[in-house]
């Protein structure tokens, strides 16, 4: 199993930084995308931020330029720098990981808990 533990949400006024992380631990073959989600009370949950083993990077474009996405492979772990945060950027960030448990495998997506974080105007 892949078991995800994200960290770094918190209260920040608008204007400031946030910096997410979310390690992936267990027993895997491999993981490829990593990618960073977030939901409203009441919304769809919505992508974010995607970054592949590779190192290809797609964001929203609601966040493009204001958000950066990066990994750091040795230890399974991405990271989500949200600068010119915003009020409506006030959502529970999820962290999702697409692995592998054996090489034969398929891939499977597994989910953090989600972590929330909260832009005061």
């Amino acid at each position: 199993q892949v078991q995800l533990v994200e960290s770094g949400g918190g209260l920040v006024q608008a204007g400031g930084s946030l910096r997410l992380s979310c390690a992936a631990s267990g027993r895997f073959f491999s993981i490829n995308a990593m990618v960073w989600y977030r939901q409203a009370p009441g919304k769809q949950r919505e992508l974010v931020a995607t970054i592949t083993s590779g190192g290809n990077i797609n964001y929203a474009d609601s966040v493009k330029g204001r958000f950066t996405i990066s990994r750091d492979n040795a230890k399974n772990t991405v990271y989500l720098e949200m600068n010119s945060l915003k009020p409506e950027d006030t959502h529970v960030y999820y962290c999702k990981a697409v692995g592998r448990l054996y090489s034969w495998s398929l891939e499977y997506d597994y989910w953090g808990q989600g972590t929330l974080v909260t832009v005061s105007s």
